[in-house]
């Protein structure tokens, strides 16, 4: 069994900083994919930003050069530094990522249960 925790939400003015992490635990023999994707009342889950086993990087233009995904391959663990934060960013951000049990097993999509970030104006 496998599980993603969240932390780090909080509450913030616009123009401050937030740094959330997730760590991956349980059965694991390989993470690879890692992101965070976040949803707003009334609006669909959206991308933020995904990091690759192998570090490659993708950002939705809306955080490109606000927020920067990082990750530890060897804890499971992935980060998303939020800086100049805006109203706007205020969501329930939920951590994601694509994990193998056993190395002939298939890889499985697995979501945390989210943590609120809320920017005031």
């Amino acid at each position: 069994q496998v599980q993603l925790v969240e932390s780090g939400g909080g509450l913030v003015q616009a123009g401050g900083s937030l740094s959330l992490s997730c760590t991956a635990s349980g059965s694991i023999f390989r993470v690879n994919v890692m992101g965070w994707y976040r949803q707003s009342p009334g609006k669909q889950r959206e991308l933020v930003a995904v990091i690759m086993r192998g570090a490659n990087k993708n950002y939705a233009d809306s955080v490109k050069g606000r927020f920067t995904i990082s990750r530890d391959n060897v804890k499971n663990i992935v980060y998303l530094q939020m800086n100049s934060l805006k109203p706007e960013d205020t969501a329930l951000y939920y951590c994601n990522a694509g994990i193998k049990y056993s190395s002939s097993g298939p890889e499985s999509d697995y979501w945390g249960p989210g943590t609120q970030v809320t920017v005031s104006s």
